[in-house]
């Protein structure tokens, strides 16, 4: 009887054993710290979940609205975070107008994000410009939804081209 007991006792031993907590052994990596799931500080994926990369315009437009004018100052607090971390601004239009017209105006919107972000305090050697014109639309459709879409900035880590854009 007592060898009964034991080997029971020491059956539920093994089998608690072998058991795990699948929260701890799911953030375990090894190292004693936790996984981080989020974007790396500083990267483009950071500056795009946290801070936002684009403003738009209106139609025939290069001026900020309210709304980038908020979204270009997270990007310039954001910049002042990571001092080494350059970016570029990529002008674009929707369809509508010429090819030369269309890259001057993306080349207007370019710079005048730019312009808020150096008068925030960022170095203007920081950032670059580029227009696209029509050329790399975000949005397809030949509709005012896919328009306004495509009549924006968008700011990006140097090195990244969000865009695809040659």
């Amino acid at each position: 009887m007592k060898i009964k007991a034991l080997g029971a006792f020491a059956g539920l031993a093994l089998l608690a054993a072998c058991s795990s907590n699948p929260a701890s052994t799911a953030s375990n990596t090894g190292t004693g710290a936790e996984a981080s799931t989020g974007p790396a500080p500083g990267s483009e994926q950071d500056l795009v979940a946290n801070v936002g990369d684009r403003v738009f315009f209106a139609f025939n437009q290069s001026s900020l609205s309210s709304d980038s004018d908020a979204t270009l100052g997270k990007q310039a607090a954001w910049l002042a975070k990571y001092p080494s971390v350059n970016v570029m601004i990529a002008g674009n239009a929707d369809e509508r107008g010429t090819e030369t017209y269309n890259l001057a105006l993306g080349q207007r919107r370019a710079n005048a994000a730019r312009d808020y972000l150096v008068a925030q305090g960022l170095a203007a050697s920081r950032v670059q410009t580029i227009s696209y014109g029509k050329d790399c639309p975000v949005a397809a459709g030949n509709d005012e939804s896919a328009y306004a879409q495509n009549r924006n900035a968008i700011t990006s880590v140097q090195g990244y081209n969000p865009q695809n854009c040659k």
